[in-house]
C-alpha cells in the first residue's frame, strides 16, 4: 500500500516545487514520515517544530497578539504558521499542525484531540479543523497523516 508520503514524492518529483513543514502537536512527525521516503530530499527543504508561542513567534513570525487573540490552537495560527514557513524558506508548499494532543490541556471549546491542519500551495491556504480521538501517540499519528493526506489530495 502506498503512503501520502510516496504518492506526493511522485507527484512532486523533479518538479522543483519545494515543501516545508511547521509542526506544533505533531512534534515532527511529519517530517520523519517524508524523510524516510527515498528522494525526498529532491522535494523537501525542512521543518520547523515550533512547540511554544515563543517559537511560534521568533521562528515564524507569528503576532503574539494573534496567539492571544485566538491562542495557539486555532485556524488563525494553523494558517500563519503555513505563510511563516513559506515567508523564511521560500517554498512554494506548506503544512503546519497545531493541536492538543493530551491527555491534557483540552477545554469545552478544544478539547483533546483539537489539531488546524494547514496547507499552502500556489493557489492558497486551506486549514482544517479535526477532532481526532485514542492517547497522544495515536492523535499525533492521525494529525500527521491527515495533513500528508491533505496535501495529496492538494496536488492532484
Amino acid at each position: 500500500m502506498t503512503t501520502d508520503a510516496e504518492a506526493i514524492s511522485r507527484l512532486l518529483g523533479d518538479s522543483g516545487c519545494k515543501v516545508v513543514t511547521a509542526e506544533s502537536c505533531t512534534g515532527g512527525l511529519i517530517a520523519k514520515y517524508i524523510t524516510e521516503i527515498a528522494g525526498a530530499s529532491t522535494w523537501y527543504e525542512g521543518g520547523w517544530v515550533t512547540y511554544s508561542n515563543a517559537m511560534k513567534t521568533s521562528q515564524l513570525g507569528i503576532p503574539e497578539e494573534m496567539l492571544q487573540a485566538h491562542g495557539a490552537v486555532s485556524s488563525q495560527v494553523a494558517e500563519a504558521m503555513c505563510q511563516g514557513a513559506r515567508r523564511q524558506s521560500g517554498a512554494t508548499v506548506a503544512l503546519s499542525t497545531t493541536g492538543i494532543a493530551g491527555p491534557d490541556g483540552g477545554t469545552e471549546e478544544k478539547p483533546v484531540g483539537t489539531v488546524f491542519v494547514g496547507c499552502a500551495i500556489q493557489s492558497g491556504i486551506e486549514v482544517t479543523r479535526f477532532l481526532f480521538t485514542g492517547n497522544r501517540e495515536e492523535i499525533q499519528e492521525q494529525a500527521a497523516k491527515a495533513a500528508l493526506q491533505m496535501l495529496h489530495v492538494k496536488l492532484l
